[in-house]
């Protein structure tokens, strides 16, 4: 102990040792002492030491504290006392009077010299993960915050060892359960050096329930009005989804969307913002956007939106938007990821712009973010983010640009002037004295006009007034004469941008920029004239137009002819030095800053040149337009009779595709039938099967019966005491004789319509033998005797059947008749018998009166069954002919529908050797031919799938 005060200052007679010399005898110490004090006393005295000799101690003690690290498990204190030392050496926060005397680029090259150390046996950092393992939060807490160095200063290197150390990822996980927020916290951060740039620590975390973790740690802290800790996990979150495609589809399928939206719910009182606060929310916002940025695969961003609307969230941030009192920063973050999550979105488009600001009278949302838009007084990053949101909404959005030009129409103008609409705004900040308004409003009017043919002839109808008396001017001829003026560069690019998209595609539109005659002459001018670099972007777009102007002339103006102007161009510009003007756009710095990605950010306002969509147009237009410049009349000619001959052709195709389409619905509607037929055919006999083996069933019941009736008459006939009353049997006699006369009666009745049918027959037999000597043209009728004949000899049959059926049963009542009499002869004699066997006889008789009235009634019930049943099985049978004449029926007609499919088939293959020939043709002439063979190649997998139909028919 007296050697460590007089290493810890304590006083002394002789000369105070050395920084180095004292470090090198407590490593002495550390590594010679057999007593585990002596060995923690050192620890601490090194830990002591270690800020202000960082480097000697990092030299000499590094080793040795690894080594306790191994050996001293036992111990939490010294353990904790070596990581401490060890993090002090690694680790670059310095205080601040080390901050001054060491420069930050040695400070950076030691901490990572001494992790390479560290790190060089990988053995090190698997002991660390074990370590951090425990529970003690004198070791656990040093051991996060000395892995958590060691991540900061290499951490690719450290990131392998942990990954392909066993369960490496998932013990560091569980420190965000640990209940002391110290080590949760410094385990946030730690996970945060962990996940960056590697995605498959990044998968492991997020399936390790990250995500359900740290979104109950920010709803414990409060959302965001939470500190620094909901800072911090917030930017864990961005590092486990960022270009993460895996980990966003797991958090949008874990329903984590829809816990996001109580962070934006900020309430009414919105003074008083904290800037804890104001960074919380803006990373949050950060973080929407990170799900749904346009960078995402297509698919995966339009799911996202999705969820976002129906949870709500996009509601909530409309919300934001239109609040008062909210930061500037925030209010232009919020329209930036209100702009993403809408974009190309047509629900969430649709919701947007129903979206109404709380003003009286109401204002659209749009109209409000366009004044401000418009309003040079606004800050330049608010106004770049609405822009960006106003290209969102119009974003394949067909029905919002429809929306914003038919605003500018003479029919919808509000003629009373109470409301500003959208394209008056636009029209507004297009001639304002301001050029970022007008840049703005023109790159905006472009987004509306992008692809969509329809509304850039609309647009050509559009009067403005200039000035009070003078009459109006379309808005081409404006945008055309503020060209003219020398107004300022940013203004002439925004409206050249402007009539480049407006003019492109659009012959119509073309024709009235021709028909100025000053417009030509001012774009040769602009072009032939050697100007500054200021100029050169200018120049640029001019010959573009002038360009889009040739490409896409219909010739109808005689004077502007595609061959005047390419002539003009020779002799005024030349073809090269115009070739090489058209080049300056795609060379220009500012062109390849905005073709990076669609959000429009500028450092500053004069920067402000370009538009993300505008330099697509310019790639696909430049080569086309340099391979027209230098194109002859005849080629010209050649081309045009060629694409109206390829038009044709491409009509007729499509006209014998829509045929076959329509082929193939109807044969599979008939497929469709022609199952649905089978099937009720299948249960149709299945159901005359069943009622036949009831039918049978019954009839076997019905013989069981009889069989059970005449055994009980034989037992009452063996027995004395078993006979019947007479007055019984008579009855049954008389009711049995009444049943014969009735069918002897219906009998008669059937033989005289049978005699009736055969003096008809005879009749019919000689009217036909007298109409055997007419003339040919009678021959129809005697057709419809012959048929009425057969007609009646099948009613013949039927009623001899009839007759048959009903002799029989006559027969059999007969019979039965005959036996009752017999009986009742063999019961007379005994009448005289005694009055106690009489008694006997009439209970008997009363059972056996019942007995025979329930059979009767039994074999009534299961006769009218029976012939039910017949009935039925006739109608089923009737019904099975009819669909299977429907079948046959419905196969000719399929067998017909193939021949005609097979006719067109051959058609539409002469057509394509036709068009093929014509492509070799231009080929040949050096026109460019598109390929088509994403076309060709859906063409062919329908033919595909019509063949495999074929064949499985």
């Amino acid at each position: 102990m007296n050697f460590l005060r007089g290493v810890m200052g304590g006083p002394s007679a002789g000369p105070q040792p050395s920084g180095a010399d004292t470090i090198q005898k407590l490593c002495d110490r550390v590594a010679s002492s057999t007593l585990l004090d002596d060995r923690r006393d050192a620890v601490r005295a090194l830990k002591s030491l270690s800020k202000k000799y960082r480097l000697e101690v990092g030299i000499q003690a590094m080793e040795h504290l690894i080594h306790v690290l191994q050996t001293d498990r036992s111990d939490s204190e010294i353990i904790g006392y070596a990581l401490d030392t060890l993090y002090n050496v690694i680790s670059n926060d310095l205080e601040e009077e080390e901050q001054e005397e060491n420069s930050a680029k040695q400070v950076d090259d030691l901490g990572s010299q001494f992790t390479e150390i560290f790190i060089k046996q990988q053995e090190n950092v698997t002991l660390l993960l074990t370590l951090v393992e425990e529970f003690d939060f004198h070791v656990r807490w040093p051991g996060v915050k000395l892995l958590t160095s060691l991540l900061k200063q290499q951490g690719p290197q450290v990131q392998q060892i942990i990954l392909v150390s066993p369960m490496g990822v998932s013990r560091l996980m569980d420190l965000l359960a640990d209940s002391r927020e110290v080590i949760r916290n410094d385990g946030v951060l730690l996970l945060q050096q962990l996940t960056k740039s590697n995605a498959a620590i990044q998968k492991i975390v997020a399936f390790e329930n990250a995500f359900e973790r740290l979104l109950d740690i920010i709803t414990e802290e409060g959302n965001s009005d939470g500190g620094i800790v909901v800072e911090d996990c917030l930017l864990l979150l961005q590092n486990l989804l960022k270009n993460n495609n895996s980990n966003q589809n797991f958090f949008k399928e874990g329903s984590y969307i829809q816990r996001m939206k109580p962070w934006f719910e900020v309430g009414d009182d919105n003074c008083g913002w904290s800037a804890q606060k104001v960074t919380n929310l803006h990373l949050m916002l950060q973080l929407v956007r990170v799900l749904v940025s346009p960078t995402n695969p297509p698919g995966a961003t339009s799911s996202c939106q999705k969820a976002m609307f129906h949870c709500g969230l996009l509601q909530q941030l409309c919300t934001i938007l239109m609040a008062t009192g909210v930061p500037a920063d925030i209010l232009t973050e919020t329209i930036n990821t209100v702009s993403e999550v809408i974009r190309g979105c047509q629900t969430n488009q649709d919701y947007f712009a129903s979206v109404n600001a709380p003003s009286n009278p109401p204002r659209p949302a749009i109209v409000v973010l366009l004044m401000s838009m418009v309003n040079e007084r606004q800050p330049f990053v608010l106004r770049c983010a609405v822009l960006y949101c106003f290209q969102c909404f119009l974003y394949k959005n067909q029905k919002g640009q429809g929306e914003i030009v038919s605003t500018l129409l003479p029919s919808t103008i509000d003629a009373t002037g109470n409301s500003v609409s959208a394209g008056q705004l636009l029209c507004g900040g297009l001639f304002s004295t301001d050029s970022l308004s007008n840049w703005c409003a023109a790159v905006a009017l472009a987004h509306a006009l992008q692809e969509n043919a329809m509304l850039k002839e609309q647009l050509l109808r559009v009067q403005l007034a200039t000035s009070i008396g003078n009459p109006p001017v379309s808005l081409l001829q404006q945008c055309t004469n503020i060209l003219s003026q020398g107004s300022k560069v940013q203004t002439r690019v925004g409206l050249l941008m402007l009539l480049c998209t407006w003019l492109s595609n659009c012959s119509i539109a073309v024709t009235h920029f021709l028909h100025n005659p000053a417009n030509v002459p001012f774009l040769t001018g602009q072009i032939a004239e050697n100007l500054g670099e200021e100029e050169q972007l200018v120049q640029g777009l001019c010959a573009l137009l002038l360009g889009i102007s040739i490409y896409y002339n219909d010739n109808s103006l005689e004077n502007y002819r595609k061959e005047k102007l390419k002539q003009l161009i020779e002799k005024r510009i030349g073809r090269e030095n115009f070739i090489e003007k058209l080049g300056f756009i795609s060379k220009h710095e500012l062109y390849s800053r905005a073709a990076q990605k669609p959000q429009p950010s500028f450092s500053s306002p004069d920067h402000m040149m370009f538009d993300h969509e505008f330099t697509k147009l310019v790639k696909e237009l430049e080569g086309v337009i340099s391979k027209a410049i230098y194109k002859s009349s005849e080629e010209d000619k050649k081309e045009e009779e060629v694409k109206k001959t390829l038009e044709q052709h491409d009509n007729i195709v499509t006209h014998y595709k829509k045929v076959i389409r329509e082929q193939d619905q109807e044969l599979e509607e008939l497929k469709q039938r022609v199952n649905t037929l089978t099937s009720q055919n299948e249960q149709l006999q299945a159901t005359v099967t069943q009622q036949v083996s009831q039918i049978q069933q019954h009839k076997d019941q019905y013989n069981l019966l009889k069989v059970q009736l005449g055994k009980d008459t034989q037992h009452h006939n063996s027995h004395g005491d078993t006979f019947q009353m007479n007055g019984v049997q008579t009855e049954e006699v008389s009711k049995l004789k009444e049943e014969l006369e009735e069918w002897k009666n219906k009998h008669e009745l059937l033989q005289g319509q049978l005699k009736e049918k055969d003096s008809v027959i005879e009749k019919l037999n000689s009217s036909q033998l007298e109409m055997g000597t007419t003339e040919q043209s009678s021959q129809t009728n005697k057709f419809a005797g012959l048929e009425h004949n057969n007609e009646l000899q099948k009613e013949l049959e039927m009623l001899r059947s009839q007759i048959q059926l009903q002799s029989a049963e006559i027969s059999k009542l007969q019979m039965e008749n005959q036996k009752l009499q017999v009986m009742n002869t063999t019961a007379d004699p005994m009448l005289g018998d005694s009055g106690a066997t009489a008694a006997t006889s009439s209970e008997l008789a009363g059972q056996l009166e019942r007995e025979i009235k329930e059979l009767k009634s039994e074999v009534k019930a299961l006769s009218e069954e029976k012939e039910s049943l017949k009935q039925h099985l006739d109608s089923t049978s009737s019904t099975v002919a009819i669909l299977q004449d429907e079948k046959s029926k419905l196969q000719r007609e399929v067998a017909e529908s193939k021949k005609e499919q097979d006719d067109l088939l051959v058609l539409l293959a002469d057509q394509d050797q036709k068009i093929s020939a014509l492509k070799i043709k231009l080929k040949d002439l050096g026109v460019p031919v598109e390929d088509e063979d994403d076309t060709e190649s859906g063409d062919q997998g329908d033919e595909d799938e019509d063949g495999d139909e074929e064949e499985q028919d």
